[in-house]
């Protein structure tokens, strides 16, 4: 299954959109927002993409309780499972203990895939181009055998967007 992931778009929503339409175009099943959402457009976004998806208040996010019926809106930690994967789901990395398959936190406008003691970290950065002049998100794909993460970057006056792998193999239990 492919995850698409994206987190920390705070005002920018067309930047949301222009990740959202890479995901989709690029194979996404299911897609994730990390938190601080911050516009009700881009809740728009994500519950128009076609596909089903989960978004995690961020500390910028309260505003955003008024719509908590109307969206797929979560408060962390959110504990799920798909595609026979656990996964954890949360904005502030306050809960960053191994208990799932998967922890997926934003907030830190960082992003870092690392797989320790089974357990993959991951947070796709910042998709709004804020704290530096790069747009970010994530696609995670789950097999059985793996997890492959694309780290997707583009720079503000670049039109295209570039990719990087990491590949971990999964132990199963």
């Amino acid at each position: 299954m492919r995850i698409g992931i994206i987190s920390d778009t705070h005002k920018k929503a067309k930047r949301a959109e222009m990740a959202l339409n890479v995901l989709v175009q690029d194979g996404a099943e299911f897609i994730i927002h990390a938190g601080d959402i911050v516009e009700v457009e881009t809740l728009e976004l994500l519950k128009n993409c076609g596909l089903r998806y989960v978004a995690v208040y961020g500390n910028n996010d309260a505003h955003l309780a008024h719509y908590h019926n109307d969206y797929n809106l979560v408060q962390e930690p959110h504990y799920f499972k798909l595609a026979d994967t656990k996964f954890k789901l949360m904005h502030l990395p306050y809960y960053m203990a191994p208990d799932t398959d998967v922890v997926i936190f934003g907030h830190t406008h960082e992003f870092e895939s690392d797989f320790k003691n089974g357990t993959l970290f991951l947070n796709p950065g910042e998709c709004c181009a804020r704290n530096k002049p790069v747009s970010e998100f994530a696609m995670l794909e789950v097999s059985s055998d793996n997890f492959s993460v694309t780290y997707y970057t583009r720079e503000k006056k670049e039109k295209n967007f570039r990719h990087q792998k990491f590949l971990y193999e999964r132990a199963r239990t």
